[in-house]
């Protein structure tokens, strides 16, 4: 992970998907040949070299209900069905070279009976603001991007590196979630899990390349639970959280070494004497801390009663 994209704000990058109003779902339309034709860009050689075909299909607030005409296009490679009322994805069964699906705001309840093992080359799926209670039933063996925020998942024991070897990036933001208990995706570099009502770290442990944990709006009172595994992680977001006492950060210790930006504003303990230097104490590393550089001179003044 490189410093200037850690350095940079990202305590305000809040990539938010709304849900649908009603309004959005009304007059739902059937696929036809004619809407895929509109649809259409992006000229390319065929994967066996013998022709030429269209590659990139834009279905984004088509009002579409229905995709079984899209079943013969199998070159498509790049697909947008945002904001449709989609619930059966099974015609994409036969578009098996497809890279990049965005499936956001529509209404798919269930991975299962869905067709993602067909899709073995599929590296970025984007499921946000759908109706899905958990993701049991996803297999991405070339995912590396996958997007579920604004559903209604509970829980993190689906996501194996059995089933998501590849996986690099995870957003879970807006769910139900309760712990982070569950995870073993020992490849992931970037976890946000925003929103959510996690009271507990848990099982943090195998996350051994994650760069960036993004955990702000939820109700930890502690940070323990970080663990020593954790050996690649350099931002740290648990603004908008619960922690009031300077001793629930010591087991920010464990990834002292490696972490270079934390923030924890809108959290009780950034209102005490000597929050900063206190942190940074135990955070000798550190290079932000909130939205702020650390400077030199705080640098040389760490701890309490340090002059």
């Amino acid at each position: 992970m490189e410093e200037e994209i850690l350095l940079s704000d990202l305590e305000d990058e809040e990539e938010t998907t709304n849900a649908k109003g009603e309004g959005d779902k009304a007059q739902a339309h059937t696929l036809t040949k004619d809407i895929i034709k509109e649809g259409l860009s992006l000229l390319c050689r065929t994967v066996d070299r013998l022709g030429h075909a269209f590659i990139k299909l834009n279905l984004n607030n088509m009002k579409l209900n229905d995709l079984a005409a899209i079943s013969g296009y199998i070159h498509i490679r790049l697909l947008d069905l945002s904001n449709n009322s989609l619930t059966d994805l099974s015609p994409l069964a036969s578009l098996k070279q497809l890279l990049w699906l965005k499936v956001d705001k529509n209404d798919v309840a269930s991975f299962r009976g869905q067709p993602f093992a067909e899709l073995i080359y599929l590296q970025r799926l984007n499921m946000a603001a759908n109706q899905l209670n958990d993701a049991d039933g996803l297999v991405g063996p070339a995912l590396e991007s996958l997007n579920l925020t604004g559903n209604k998942i509970q829980s993190l024991h689906c996501f194996q590196t059995s089933c998501f070897g590849n996986l690099l990036t995870l957003e879970l933001r807006g769910n139900h979630l309760e712990t982070t208990d569950g995870l073993n995706l020992p490849n992931l570099q970037r976890l946000y899990l925003a929103d959510n009502g996690i009271k507990h770290l848990e099982g943090l442990d195998k996350l051994e390349s994650l760069a960036i944990l993004h955990i702000r709006d939820n109700k930890l009172e502690t940070l323990e639970g970080l663990s020593p595994n954790m050996k690649c992680l350099q931002y740290l977001n648990v603004r908008g959280n619960l922690i009031a006492e300077e001793k629930a950060l010591q087991s920010i210790g464990l990834v002292a070494k490696s972490l270079q930006a934390l923030v924890l504003s809108e959290n009780p303990l950034v209102a005490t004497a000597d929050y900063r230097p206190n942190v940074l104490t135990l955070l000798p590393q550190l290079k932000r801390l909130d939205k702020e550089p650390v400077t030199p001179a705080e640098r040389g003044t760490r701890g309490r009663g340090s002059t």
